[in-house]
């Protein structure tokens, strides 16, 4: 018998285990759970709203971690350090310690991390100077007076908005010139002396080694794109990437994601198309939409199942995604299969949207509902200038998220200034706003002309007789305002004649974003017709402001509660048990403002986004009667988003009104 010879190799055990202590089956969904555990390789997750995108993230930290990946070779992107700190805390809390280990920041702090270490081959010195917002603008301000440009004498655009200028080119890898006509287009016709200064800025920053926060993104690119042995570095060094809200990526970020993949490969990014919002600053939607083509052999893991909503509001959110021209096309179903519809309800006009916001926020709170589990979305914060004013008759305490209250404006206060003059002339506070306001008149002249107008039994008129002609002559266009004002009855007559007296004085004081601002305004003169005196109007602006009544507001029981108003921007990554979405009529969503095909398909996710921050009830309403103040009253017309819709998803609603105590 022929004796056979016996050899033992020794390979090596495999960096993971057959077992894990997480049971990830048990706690994830099948998407989910393809996504967490397919660990090598580009993987792009299109997580739809409400689906369980964090979860997914800090399951995967989890799981990388328990399957014997260092916690020092994972890189976890995101847009707040907040989000990952909590992440890593929740992976630690899910696993153990270990996953606090994992390196996760923003991109600029990850960028500002790397520059300071490897930036030398850029001809960086690691003691560079970081520039916040304000260093930034006051830059730009000495770079503005040196290069006289504060001696225009036409208005030169402000520190504040040439630092968004210079920022926004860089973000969005654009021409000073397409980005000032994008935003400023009143600074058009400085479009040279922008770019002069933008030039110098960069000089500037460059001859004493300071950093911005968009410098931090270029040179972190030009360093990954030129200097290989620095990539291959950090690519030992982090082995594993993940990246949060991918579809909220600029150009640069999306180029130092692939840049940073190129070694192993091993990205994995997490986002929805359809929640992609923020173009205005800087995000492109293309970023997501074109990761597959970058990373060609990439895993596309969809999420469907949504653990938020009810089905029949994810139907609705489902309706208006379908005629997206491009995008990742989802379903997302729940296990709620039953609730209340979504509620389609047209009101006569914007005063009765108000109205029936107001009784139905207060009926949820009858059936249960806390103030802070209600929210009202608007595509703009001028949108619910009128709700605001009506919550306050109805002494309804809110806050609100993104544009600023009615009454908090400015430019809203000064033009009621000149109209409480007409209603009481010996009104000294709103002499004093509106004096002040006149090229010329500083704090002690308006004292001289308050303490001479408060003599004379008809103040108004006592304008036309101050004693020092250069004076007279300076307020002579307000003599002139107040006069007309006294010969008008119609509240929209007056305030729109006060528009017509304010504009150039818009344009001088607010010079950055006097179109904004003047947006707001028009929205006055509608306010104003649905009064039939300026007292009326008036005392209805003049309402104390909601939280300053929390304490005597006695039908609630607890006085930290607040409704919530929101632009949908602001309101993206939150979710409220009932949702109202107003002004749902073609030029508020989408904006009026749209002139692309891009931008009209963006208003379109806005819309989806506002759908779905709602959890048991959604009512969208819009007011069939719109005041225009060129045109006057006219028909609004239901968003085109909606009206596309067929079926019962959207179940129109009647309303009646009934005279009766609120």
């Amino acid at each position: 018998m022929t004796r056979v010879k016996e050899f033992v190799v020794r390979v090596p055990r495999p960096v993971g285990v057959s077992t894990y202590s997480i049971d990830y089956e048990l706690a994830l969904n099948p998407a989910q759970l393809e996504a967490v555990t397919t660990l090598d390789g580009p993987v792009l997750v299109v997580a739809g709203a409400g689906t369980g995108k964090t979860r997914t993230l800090v399951y995967r930290v989890a799981r990388l971690v328990e399957h014997g990946v260092p916690p020092r070779q994972i890189l976890l992107l995101t847009f707040t350090r907040r989000a990952a700190d909590e992440m890593l805390q929740r992976a630690a809390t899910l696993l153990d310690g270990r996953c606090r280990e994992v390196q996760g920041g923003t991109f600029h702090s990850f960028a500002n991390r790397i520059l300071r270490q490897h930036g030398s081959p850029i001809g960086l010195p690691p003691h560079f100077t970081i520039l916040d917002q304000s260093d930034m603008e006051d830059v730009i301000q000495r770079l503005r007076t040196e290069l006289r440009f504060d001696r225009s004498r036409v208005r030169f655009p402000s520190k504040q908005a040439l630092a968004e200028i210079i920022s926004m080119s860089v973000n969005k890898e654009q021409p000073i010139a397409t980005v000032l006509h994008q935003l400023y287009d009143h600074f058009s016709e400085h479009l040279e002396a922008v770019e002069k200064l933008a030039a110098a800025y960069q000089d500037y920053k460059r001859q004493r080694h300071l950093v911005d926060y968009d410098d931090l993104l270029v040179l972190l690119r030009t360093l990954l794109q030129e200097h290989a042995p620095t990539r291959q570095l950090l690519a030992q060094r982090y082995r594993y990437i993940m990246v949060d809200e991918y579809q909220d990526t600029n150009r640069l970020q999306a180029d130092i994601v692939w840049w940073l993949g190129q070694e192993h490969r091993n990205i994995m990014v997490v986002g929805d198309d359809a929640q992609s919002i923020y173009s205005f600053r800087g995000a492109d939607y293309r970023n997501i939409l074109e990761f597959p083509k970058r990373f060609p052999d990439a895993r596309v893991v969809t999420i469907e199942q949504n653990y938020r909503s009810t089905q029949p509001i994810l139907d609705l959110a489902n309706a208006v995604l379908a005629r997206a021209e491009e995008g990742y096309g989802k379903q997302l179903f729940s296990e709620q299969r039953t609730g209340e519809p979504p509620f389609l309800v047209a009101l006569p006009d914007e005063r009765s949207q108000s109205q029936f916001v107001c009784q139905q926020v207060l009926d949820l709170r009858e059936q249960g509902y806390r103030l802070q589990d209600i929210a009202v979305l608007m595509r703009s914060g001028f949108h619910s200038f009128d709700l605001e004013l009506e919550l306050a008759q109805h002494r309804i305490p809110f806050i609100k998220r993104g544009g600023y209250r009615l009454i908090e404006a400015a430019h809203i206060k000064d033009v009621l200034a000149h109209l409480r003059l007409v209603a009481n002339p010996f009104d000294s506070v709103s002499w004093h706003r509106a004096l002040l306001l006149i090229d010329g008149v500083g704090p002690r002249t308006a004292a001289s002309i308050e303490e001479w107008v408060q003599q004379h039994p008809q103040p108004a008129l006592a304008l036309q007789t101050i004693p020092r002609l250069d004076v007279r002559q300076r307020v002579s266009a307000l003599a002139t305002l107040l006069d007309r004002l006294f010969r008008l009855s119609l509240p929209e007559a007056q305030v729109d004649e006060v528009l017509r007296y304010y504009e150039p004085l818009l344009e001088r004081n607010y010079p950055d974003d006097y179109p904004r601002r003047r947006r707001d305004l028009e929205h006055l003169v509608s306010l104003a017709a649905q009064h039939r005196s300026l007292t009326a109007f008036l005392t209805r602006m003049a309402l104390d402001p909601p939280t300053d009544s929390i304490d005597g507001v006695m039908a609630f029981d607890r006085d930290d509660e607040h409704l919530v108003l929101s632009t949908i921007h602001s309101a993206k990554g939150l979710e409220w048990r009932a949702v109202f979405l107003i002004w749902a009529t073609d030029g508020r969503i989408p904006s009026g403002f749209c002139s692309t095909s891009q931008e009209l398909e963006e208003e379109r996710r806005l819309l989806y986004v506002a759908i779905t921050r709602a959890k048991e009830q959604l009512f969208i309403t819009y007011p069939v009667q719109v005041f225009d103040r060129e045109r006057g009253v006219t028909l609004g017309k239901l968003s085109r988003f909606l009206e596309e819709i067929t079926g019962d998803v959207l179940v129109p609603a009647k309303v009646m009104f009934r005279e009766g105590c609120v």
